[in-house]
């Protein structure tokens, strides 16, 4: 989950990323979804921050978390996750 603010810039420059990632693994096997943090309650301790965070869940359990815009180790998450 891409959970961003809308005046987050580099938030929406990661989408690209995975959609190639997304393309090179398979539909079926990873999927994305993207919350804007300022409508969502259950998201309120992401308010504020100047950075993009990137939650990672696997059988509905939260299981990594990436602070920031780092290519690299957002698709190494996402590799080590599958």
């Amino acid at each position: 989950v891409d959970a961003f603010q809308a005046w987050c810039g580099p938030c929406k420059t990661v989408v690209d990323l995975f959609r190639k990632i997304r393309s090179e693994v398979g539909s079926d096997r990873l999927h994305f979804a993207v919350a804007e943090v300022d409508s969502i309650d259950a998201l309120e301790k992401y308010r504020g921050k100047c950075e993009p965070v990137f939650l990672f869940y696997a059988g509905g359990d939260l299981v990594a978390v990436v602070r920031g815009v780092n290519a690299p180790l957002l698709q190494k998450t996402i590799l080590e996750q599958l």
